[in-house]
């Protein structure tokens, strides 16, 4: 994608839009439960609930639209742990499932336990950490999800909701530095990284062409409320 091509991108929506179409939840606190692909699971208090957005990369994910197999993949932002489990299903080599929150990292480890079992062929590395700030150095990623909280306007000043859905261009920014500073890319790596016009798609994707990714429109689905969510494939052929 070119800056002609990403300047053609859509703007953010106006501003009471998008505080209107992400208000949050009153259960975030709370103990809930979520259901996919015939399996039940238990989301404990403060866990990202996934929604339509998630299940973009998870149904990818076990489509092998987004290939994992034999594959070093990192879920980042694991939250519950559902595309951790898919990717220890389809084969992966090795499924880091990385979250800044300790709580999601611990029901991502559970649950991927419980469902891929002591048989699965891959290797499972729970990881607390902002963002690749806690991967060892000489880490190389041959697939990374991203479904970033990116939402551009507050909509809470609750840390938890702010951490699953409004953190905004920061989040963002440094998760591209950071693949790029560290080249933790590995030759023929792919990122898979989702956002809309809830958040500034054009900054995004643009500070992602200054640290060397080209964006390619992997998928884009209408909400029919005015939200455009794209699912951006991203590669850096400058890694080595």
């Amino acid at each position: 994608m070119d800056p002609s091509q990403i300047a053609q991108l859509p703007p953010p929506l106006p501003p009471e839009q998008i505080i209107g179409l992400n208000q949050p939840g009153a259960d975030l606190h709370t103990l809930r439960g979520y259901t996919w692909n015939g399996w039940e699971f238990e989301v404990p208090p403060g866990v990202f609930l996934p929604g339509a957005t998630s299940r973009m990369i998870h149904q990818r994910i076990l489509d092998d639209d987004i290939d994992v197999r034999e594959r070093v993949y990192a879920a980042m932002g694991a939250g519950l742990g559902v595309e951790a489990v898919v990717a220890g299903l389809r084969g992966a080599e090795r499924v880091l499932a990385v979250d800044v929150h300790p709580a999601s990292v611990a029901a991502a480890e559970h649950n991927y336990h419980r469902l891929v079992g002591p048989g699965g062929g891959s290797e499972f590395v729970p990881l607390v950490s902002d963002l690749f700030a806690g991967l060892p150095e000489g880490t190389r990623l041959d697939t990374v999800t991203f479904n970033p909280p990116a939402v551009s306007q507050p909509v809470s000043d609750d840390p938890d909701i702010v951490r699953n859905v409004c953190a905004g261009r920061p989040v963002t920014d440094a998760f591209f530095t950071q693949l790029a500073e560290r080249d933790l890319l590995a030759p023929g790596g792919e990122v898979y990284f989702i956002a809309s016009n809830t958040a500034d798609l054009r900054q995004i994707i643009g500070h992602a062409a200054d640290c060397g990714f080209t964006a390619h429109v992997h998928h884009l689905h209408d909400w029919d409320d005015g939200v455009l969510t794209y699912l951006f494939r991203l590669t850096r052929e400058t890694s080595q």
